[in-house]
C-alpha cells in the first residue's frame, strides 16, 4: 500500500457508520440512552454475531438491553425503516460505481424465525422449506454492485410471502434507478430460477446469469449432465402454473483436483441471456 494513502481504522469506520445511521434513522431517546449508544451496541452485536443482551453485558457503562429494545420499538414501521436504511446506504456510495457499466447482483436471504409472531411481525414471516429446525423466516433481498471483486450494497427490501420473485427484482431495480447506473449484466441467485423471472428478464432484454436448479432423476435439468467438457445448449423450463420458457444454458465442467480432498468432475449450470 502507498504510504500516502489514508488508512481507514476500526474507530474511523465505526464513527462513519454511526454518523450515517444517526443522519438517516432518527430515534427519539431519553435519559442516558443516547442515539449514538444504541447504534454502537447494534453495530457491535451485528459484527460479532451476538445478541443485544450479551453485548450490553460485555460492555461497561452502556444502556441495558431493555433500554435498547424500548427505543427500537419506537421504530416499528418496517416500511419507514426500510426507506430510511436505503437512504443511509445510498448516501455513502463511492463515486466510481457511477462510471461505466456495472455488474449488478441480487441476493435472496432467509433468517430462521422461531416463536409466535406479533401482529406487526406476521406480514413479514416468510414460509419456505425447512432449515435450521424451522419453516418460518425473515426474508430480505439485496441489490449490489460487484466492483473489483468487492460488493457495494445499493438497496435492501424486506420480503413478504405474497411478493413474487419478479416483483422483488422490479422493486429493487426501481430503488436504484435514481442512481443512473448502467447495467452490464444482472446476476441472480438460485432462488430466482423460475419461469416468470426468466420470461420477464427476456422481455426487458436485460443480460443476466443465474444458477440452474438441478431437478429430476434422469430427465429435467439433470439430463444436462453429460460428457467431459463444458458446452452450451438450450433448455425449456416448464411450469404448471406459468407455462414454459426457453433459454440458453452454459454447462461448465471443472475438475476438483484434490480440493477439499475430493476428486472427479464438478458441474456448474448457468442460465444466461
Amino acid at each position: 500500500m502507498n504510504a500516502r494513502e489514508p488508512v481507514l481504522t476500526d474507530s474511523k469506520t465505526l464513527n462513519e457508520v454511526v454518523n450515517c445511521l444517526t443522519e438517516h434513522i432518527p430515534i427519539q431517546t431519553q435519559g442516558k440512552c443516547e442515539q449514538k449508544n444504541i447504534f454502537e451496541i447494534l453495530i457491535r452485536a451485528a459484527t460479532q454475531r451476538d445478541s443485544i443482551e450479551n453485548t450490553t453485558k460485555v460492555l461497561k457503562n452502556v444502556p441495558t438491553s431493555n433500554d435498547i429494545r424500548y427505543h427500537l420499538d419506537k421504530y416499528s414501521d418496517i416500511k419507514y425503516l426500510e426507506s430510511d436504511l436505503n437512504a443511509a446506504i445510498q448516501s455513502r456510495l463511492p463515486d466510481g460505481i457511477r462510471q461505466g457499466k456495472q455488474k449488478i447482483a441480487i441476493d435472496f436471504n432467509l433468517i430462521p424465525y422461531y416463536g409466535e409472531p406479533s401482529p406487526t411481525e406476521a406480514p413479514y414471516i416468510y414460509r419456505s422449506q425447512a432449515k435450521s429446525g424451522t419453516c418460518s423466516f425473515y426474508a430480505y433481498a439485496t441489490v449490489y454492485v460487484i466492483k473489483k471483486n468487492k460488493r457495494v450494497t445499493l438497496a435492501i427490501k424486506a420480503v413478504q410471502q405474497q411478493n413474487t420473485k419478479a416483483a422483488i427484482i422490479t422493486y429493487l431495480l426501481a430503488l436504484i434507478e435514481p442512481l443512473n447506473l448502467q447495467i452490464e449484466r444482472l446476476y441472480l441467485d438460485r432462488e430466482f430460477f423460475c419461469v416468470p423471472v426468466i420470461r420477464w428478464l427476456q422481455a426487458l432484454d436485460i443480460p443476466f446469469e443465474m444458477p440452474v436448479i438441478i431437478r429430476g432423476k434422469n430427465g429435467g435439468t439433470r439430463q444436462l449432465i453429460r460428457g467431459r467438457r463444458s458446452y452450451k445448449t438450450t433448455y425449456t423450463l416448464n411450469s404448471d402454473k406459468y407455462g414454459s420458457c426457453t433459454f440458453p444454458v452454459w454447462i461448465v465442467c471443472t475438475y476438483k483436483n484434490g480440493k477439499r480432498r475430493a476428486h472427479g468432475r464438478e458441474f456448474f449450470y448457468l442460465c444466461c441471456l
